[in-house]
């Protein structure tokens, strides 16, 4: 994204520190990156520790700071391992993104209670158990917050064979509306992304095949998001220039959640 818009002082992470999930690979990684440039002490973490030093060391590189911790964001234990290895830098996650995630692509009939329960425990159970801790450790260090969920157009629209995925971005969607209601109180804003079809490695060949340029041509403008297509709206809801916005769900899809196809 523009230098602009990282440098603009309404957007400015300075003396923040930030949370990522799911932050090993894809739009986490690059969330991880974005935030870091705009000032925050980025905290990237992920079920393998190991897995992440070559991003730390990018941030680092780059000027910014950032620290790995393990995290499984379907286990309670090591979710509050996390926080408890955040409070011992001396640091308190102010900025907190949700973003870790998973999928099973299989039609309802095929999919078996453990796809459910993958599904429906890393996307949706973990975003209320690293939100709902985040938040205690606001309220502890009397500390405002901004926590942002990364849901998905399909919580709102429906695709073939991903029920469980769209079940549970359903679920975030609602969860960040309820928690922003009762967060509001303590100074911590609740908000959610909703990101279309986005290219990253994973998806890259399918989204170029002949069944992906079927899909593009659905979406309004006729083109998928690029991740950098979600650095503007990362920055405004995690940065003080959304101050007054919670409970709000914002699709970054080129149109797509507005087509009628």
């Amino acid at each position: 994204m523009s230098a602009t818009v990282l440098h603009h002082p309404l957007f400015s992470l300075q003396g923040r520190t930030a949370l990522v999930t799911g932050a090993s690979s894809g739009i986490g990684r690059h969330m991880a990156k974005t935030l870091a440039q705009a000032g925050a002490h980025v905290i990237v973490a992920a079920r393998r520790a190991d897995k992440l030093q070559t991003l730390v060391d990018e941030i680092k590189i780059s000027g910014s700071q950032a620290t790995a911790v393990s995290l499984d964001v379907t286990n309670a234990d090591s979710v509050k391992a996390c926080f408890d290895q955040i409070e011992a830098l001396g640091l308190v996650a102010d900025v907190i993104i949700s973003n870790a995630g998973t999928t099973v692509a299989k039609p309802a009939l095929d999919q078996t209670e453990q796809d459910w329960d993958d599904v429906i425990d890393t996307n949706l159970k973990g975003c209320w158990m690293v939100d709902t801790e985040a938040a205690r450790r606001l309220v502890k260090h009397k500390k405002k917050g901004s926590i942002i969920n990364i849901a998905s157009i399909l919580g709102e629209r429906v695709a073939g064979a991903v029920v469980s995925y769209s079940t549970s971005k359903a679920g975030v969607i609602q969860f960040t509306k309820a928690l922003a209601l009762e967060f509001a109180r303590y100074g911590i804003r609740v908000n959610a992304l909703l990101p279309g079809y986005v290219v990253t490695d994973l998806n890259r060949d399918f989204l170029t095949s002949e069944a992906g340029k079927k899909l593009e041509s659905r979406v309004p403008f006729r083109r998928f998001c690029e991740m950098e297509d979600l650095d503007g709206p990362l920055l405004l809801l995690a940065s003080e220039a959304s101050q007054a916005m919670t409970g709000t769900t914002l699709p970054v899809d080129w149109g797509h959640l507005v087509s009628s196809l």
